[in-house]
């Protein structure tokens, strides 16, 4: 099938840092002036929506906060859903602020819990914090579960270790609101009418954007930018539908395709 739309990954895919890779720009223009449908979907937890926003226009190109689908825009929805209106909330104080202006309120004492990225705020405190929460029986609510990721300075911790340590400590299971789940995936695409599989995802982590792209129905791509390594591939026994050297090669494989 020919690919339709793209969804991409930011850190790692489109920039390291606050820097963009090369070519990102050109591709982006690319999908605007075929009139492409894209969306840029991100495990990043550390920031806020609008500040995603500021990010990408780094880039140099026209962005539009409602190209950008969060993690936090899935959990808050869940929370709607279930009638939750607080939670232990353990993320950066960026990232409080949508939930915010959602309805949603940080409460220490409350019985569920989510955790993104949450930096110099993982400390014993607020871990222990959130492992009372969670004894009193409430939902352990990650809005990702990534291992790692590829910072200015480095490949850093990202939220899933933390997450990990939660579940061992209580026995609870998180429910993930963000790339492998197959729901993230789908909500980000879900006004386009579009087959499953004429949509490439495209993003630097074998198993959270490959492998949860194709679980999810769509065609997986891995960069060898960002946290990319080879050996991980082979130990994942995951089988990217392409394997690209960078977004810069983007427009040629939407041509070829």
């Amino acid at each position: 099938m020919q690919i339709c739309a793209v969804l991409l990954d930011i850190d790692g895919t489109l920039m390291t840092g606050n820097e963009p890779i090369p070519g990102a720009d050109a591709a982006i223009r690319f999908l605007q002036d075929n009139k492409i449908p894209y969306r840029y979907i991100s495990n990043g937890t550390r920031k806020s929506r609008k500040n995603v926003l500021k990010k990408l226009e780094i880039l140099g190109v026209r962005v539009s906060i409602d190209e950008i689908y969060t993690p936090a825009m899935a959990t808050i929805q869940y929370l709607r859903d279930a009638n939750i209106s607080a939670c232990n909330l353990l993320v950066t104080n960026d990232l409080m602020e949508d939930f915010q202006k959602a309805g949603i309120i940080h409460d220490a004492y409350a019985s569920s819990v989510v955790v993104g990225d949450a930096g110099d705020r993982f400390t014993y405190t607020s871990m222990n914090s959130a492992f009372r929460s969670l004894i009193q029986g409430g939902k352990l609510i990650a809005l990702e579960k990534d291992r790692f990721w590829k910072d200015v300075d480095g490949l850093s911790l990202s939220a899933g270790p933390f997450v990990t340590a939660l579940e061992f400590s209580t026995g609870c299971t998180p429910i993930v609101m963000g790339k492998p789940s197959p729901h993230f995936f789908l909500a980000a695409m879900k006004d386009w009418n579009i087959h499953t599989k004429q949509v490439l995802m495209i993003g630097d982590d074998i198993m959270t954007d490959v492998r949860g792209a194709q679980d999810a129905g769509l065609l997986g791509a891995i960069t060898c930018t960002g946290k990319y390594r080879p050996d991980e591939i082979q130990k994942s026994n995951v089988r990217p539908d392409m394997i690209i050297n960078s977004i810069e090669t983007l427009p040629i494989i939407l041509e070829t395709y």
